[in-house]
C-alpha cells in the first residue's frame, strides 16, 4: 500500500497550505478573543471584590452602630402600662362584671409603682410580684377570694393573667 503522490499536484499543496495558514489565523483570533474576554472578566471580578469589601466595611459600621443603639435602648426600656385579666370567675357564679372590673383596677393600683420603672428591674422582681398577687385577698359579693397567677408577660406593657380562687 502506498500513499498517492499528491505532493506533485499544486492544487492540493495550495489547499493544504491554506488549511494550515487558516488554522493558525483562526487560532490566533481565538486566543485574542479569549484573552480580551478573560481580561474583561478579571476587571469585573476585581471591581466586584472591591465593592464587596466596601459593603462589608459599611455593614460592620452599621452593625456596630446598631449594637450601640440596642444597648442604649435596652437601658431606656421602661414599663408604660399594666393590663390585668381575671378569669375563672364564672366558676364561682359571679355575674357582676363590675366587681371583676373593680378587682382588676385595684390590682392595677397596687402595681402602679412599677410604671416608669426599668423593665429589667421589674422582671428580676417577678417572684415578689407573683407572691404579692397570690397573697392578695379581695372581697367580691360578700366572699373573700385570692388569685393564682397564670401568666405574666413583661414588656413595655405588663400583661398579668390571674385566675380566681375561693379564700380559705
Amino acid at each position: 500500500m502506498r500513499i498517492p503522490p499528491l505532493y506533485r499536484k499544486p492544487s492540493w499543496q495550495r489547499f493544504l497550505a491554506g488549511a494550515v495558514v487558516g488554522g493558525c489565523i483562526s487560532w490566533l483570533i481565538f486566543l485574542f478573543m479569549f484573552g480580551t474576554m478573560q481580561e474583561r472578566q478579571a476587571k469585573l471580578l476585581e471591581k466586584q471584590e472591591k465593592a464587596i469589601q466596601d459593603l462589608q466595611r459599611e455593614k460592620a459600621i452599621w452593625q456596630e452602630d446598631y449594637k450601640k443603639l440596642n444597648r442604649k435602648n435596652e437601658k431606656l426600656l421602661t414599663i408604660q402600662k399594666i393590663n390585668v385579666e381575671i378569669s375563672n370567675y364564672e366558676k364561682y357564679d359571679i355575674q357582676d362584671s363590675q366587681s371583676i372590673f373593680e378587682a382588676e383596677e385595684e390590682i392595677k393600683h397596687d402595681l402602679s409603682p412599677l410604671i416608669a420603672k426599668n423593665l429589667k428591674t421589674a422582671y428580676l422582681n417577678k417572684d415578689l410580684i407573683v407572691r404579692m398577687l397570690e397573697k392578695e385577698n379581695i372581697k367580691i359579693n360578700h366572699r373573700r377570694y385570692t388569685f393564682k397567677v397564670q401568666d405574666i408577660l413583661f414588656y413595655s406593657t405588663i400583661h398579668i393573667h390571674l385566675s380566681l380562687k375561693l379564700a380559705d
